[in-house]
């Protein structure tokens, strides 16, 4: 299966915005995976694998969240990262590096889901075209949506970075 390698990382992704602790991560990622398997029978290539697998990673992860909530709001934020860090970074722009992407990942949590789910899709540099076909709304409304999400976004990190 060459597509799960080449669409594991989204997989983590999507696993990573939607849980606060690792094991939960892995959990999901795990569900995820199970699903995807499950519904490749269901495949028909209307779409491209990519969008097909992401439209099934978004799904299970709303339907986690909504179905795990009470056991989440008793959880801690997830305070170590999976860092997105270079070779050859020294320490110090290391934990810059998992520090802004903690926030970001807290930020995102923040979101209302749908506006999560298009946010993720937009860090995964997929196209208008290619958001509008995972969430089933028009290119223009994609445009519409992110640059909401991107403005609230931008205030929750401000905030953060404010101490408020």
């Amino acid at each position: 299966m060459n597509w799960l390698d080449e669409h594991g990382s989204s997989v983590m992704k999507v696993a990573r915005a939607y849980t606060l602790t690792s094991e939960e991560c892995q959990d999901l990622a795990q569900e995820i995976l199970l699903q995807a398997w499950q519904s490749l029978p269901k495949f028909e290539h209307k779409s491209s694998v990519a969008t097909w697998f992401y439209r099934v990673a978004l799904q299970t992860a709303m339907n986690w969240k909504r179905k795990d909530k009470p056991r989440r709001a008793r959880q801690k934020p997830l305070l170590e990262v999976q860092t997105l860090v270079t070779e050859g970074c020294d320490t110090a722009e290391q934990a810059q590096q998992r520090d802004i992407v903690e926030r970001l990942y807290q930020a995102i949590h923040q979101l209302p889901k749908a506006d999560a789910a298009l946010v993720l899709l937009y860090l995964d540099e997929l196209s208008y075209r290619e958001m509008a076909d995972v969430l089933g709304i028009s290119e223009s409304n994609v445009g519409v949506k992110l640059n909401r999400a991107k403005k609230t976004l931008n205030e929750l990190m401000k905030g953060e970075t404010d101490g408020s």
